[in-house]
């Protein structure tokens, strides 16, 4: 395939959107930036994409739609598997949260780019982008969730989106790059040894979701006082 192709045209601006939006963010990264690194013109875009905000959403598409098919497929296995009794916690957070992580550690395939961009938008959120990826996980998240829900029965719903939204933040930030390590660290420490990370992560990610309840969650809902008749 010659790089006049439109399949390959459209691939290498892509790949330069992946990585200006990863190093600059969505809004400080412009069009003339993208098509200069693809080596493209302007026309384009405008013919594969049409405008900035339908590139994000192709952008977005080509990698999450793959991560959240394997995610599903994973749990979908597991819960065969279990034939309808509640799934360990740990299988749960294995098949959602090792997938992101093997894509975080494909640097020649792109997926480590990828994995940092996710993390930087998750921290720097368009409204956009928000609603965009609030639709793309929605099925996904939702599945998780309730797995979640059926596998821990003592903690209450609330608690566990709570907790889950804390796990997605961990993970986000162990695998977009962030280097808040040389901060705490004496000396450097390996951030690229994928199988280590994973299970830093997975004990850390574990050890939060099986925490003590918080005194807000453990105390009683209090019921409304019924009026009296007047």
């Amino acid at each position: 395939m010659s790089d006049t192709e439109p399949s390959d045209t459209r691939r290498r601006i892509l790949d330069a959107a992946e990585a200006l939006f990863t190093a600059h963010g969505f809004e400080a990264t412009t069009l003339r930036q993208i098509t200069g690194q693809a080596q493209v013109n302007l026309a384009a875009v405008n013919y594969h994409f049409g405008s900035k905000e339908s590139l994000i959403q192709e952008l977005f598409r080509r990698r999450l739609t793959w991560l959240n098919e394997k995610r599903l497929e994973a749990l979908d296995r597991l819960e065969a598997e279990a034939a309808g009794a509640p799934l360990k916690p740990s299988l749960i957070l294995d098949a959602f949260f090792g997938v992101a992580v093997k894509m975080a550690a494909d640097r020649e395939g792109g997926g480590r780019t990828f994995m940092r961009l996710l993390g930087r938008t998750y921290t720097e959120p368009s409204e956009f982008v928000r609603n965009f990826l609030a639709a793309e996980y929605s099925e996904a998240i939702s599945r998780f969730k309730a797995a979640l829900v059926r596998s821990l029965p003592d903690v209450p719903r609330e608690e566990i989106l709570w907790r889950f939204h804390f796990m997605l933040g961990a993970m986000s930030y162990a695998i977009s790059g962030a280097d808040a390590l040389s901060i705490v660290a004496e000396a450097p420490l390996d951030q690229d040894d994928t199988e280590a990370l994973y299970s830093r992560l997975m004990s850390f990610l574990l050890g939060g979701l099986r925490a003590p309840l918080p005194a807000a969650a453990r105390r009683p809902v209090k019921k409304p006082r019924a009026k009296r008749a007047a």
